[in-house]
């Protein structure tokens, strides 16, 4: 019998999603054993006609990670949705946009300009901009169009399972793969990690109090955390009450508050604005002027509460930016 085919492809993210695979480390060895992966640009030898030659659902299941923002992403994920019998939208930034999906704040113009001409360390006298087709000498060249708008996978294809994290955590990665190997999914459009709040598996939960009460927010690199203490009863902007557990809380572990790459639970529409009406709760002030001036404390609401789900969220984009015509 011939193994599972398995592909894995990067759009727009870091690469640690990649990382996160490699980090099975001696696990690797028993994923190769059992699938035949035949497509990971990344890692091996493949190429883009390779896939085009397979027939449609010959491989079982394809792993993208990274959100869609250019035709070349959107061709390729397209291709790759039409080859695989299950596509797995795989680290934050597939499944909500992730950190990419911060350029949802700006126009497209705005990223080229910061990129190519207001960067100090970048001379561009002459003002040149990346073309989506060049021609010289009678040959021509093109690159793939960056998108307006930064979107999540199941915006642009069907998705049937998600992976959370950023990067996904080797843990969820093994029992994922196990699950698919031994046909054990569960109802298709699940997220594949526990389904409770991180606070669940966070060694400080027992110092959280049951209610607390926030008059100012301190951020990390500015003040100093009680390392066995609750981090939110300490008034950082952790996040583990609305995030999904599965990571370990190895952030809070570190002493660093949870930054929410984990996603909601499956009761939350709309990551963002659950976390900002959480914190909102939280805060102890009662006349207008002092709960301006707590909430004047998050340096960056949006990146706070935003970091990872922009595209995904009912906000989508900065609503200042008009797209017309274009992805």
């Amino acid at each position: 019998m011939s193994k599972p085919k398995v592909a894995l492809y990067w759009c727009s993210s870091c690469g640690g999603c990649e990382e996160a695979v490699v980090d099975l480390a001696e696990g690797i060895l028993d994923v190769v054993a059992a699938v035949d992966i035949v497509f990971w640009p990344v890692a091996l030898d493949f190429k883009k006609s390779d896939v085009e030659a397979m027939a449609d659902g010959e491989i079982t299941l394809s792993l993208i990670n990274g959100a869609i923002r250019s035709s070349e992403q959107e061709e390729m994920v397209h291709m790759l949705r039409r080859k695989s019998q299950l596509v797995i939208a795989f680290g934050s930034c597939a499944h909500m946009g992730g950190i990419p999906g911060l350029a949802n704040l700006f126009t497209r113009q705005n990223v080229l300009d910061s990129s190519y001409h207001e960067s100090p360390s970048t001379p561009n006298n002459e003002h040149v901009e990346p073309q989506v087709e060049y021609s010289a000498n009678g040959h021509r060249l093109t690159l793939p169009s960056l998108w307006e708008t930064v979107k999540t996978l199941n915006q642009v294809i069907a998705v049937d399972y998600y992976i959370p994290g950023c990067p996904p955590p080797v843990n969820i990665i093994k029992e994922a793969l196990g699950a698919v190997l031994q046909g054990k999914l569960p109802e298709k459009g699940s997220v594949l990690a526990p389904d409770v709040p991180l606070c669940d598996e966070c060694k400080r939960r027992e110092s959280k109090p049951e209610q607390i009460k926030i008059d100012s927010f301190k951020r990390p690199h500015l003040a100093q955390s009680d390392p066995e203490q609750c981090l939110l009863a300490q008034g950082f902007i952790c996040l583990g009450p609305v995030t999904r557990k599965g990571c370990g809380a190895v952030c809070v572990e570190g002493n660093m508050p949870c930054t929410g790459c984990m996603g909601p639970t499956g009761r939350v529409l709309d990551y963002g604005s659950k976390a900002l009406s959480a914190f909102a709760s939280l805060i102890s002030a009662n006349a207008d002027d002092e709960i301006e001036k707590a909430a004047a404390t998050i340096a960056d609401p949006t990146g706070t509460f935003y970091r990872y789900s922009l595209p995904a969220s009912f906000l989508h984009r900065a609503g200042h930016v008009k797209v017309t015509g274009d992805k």
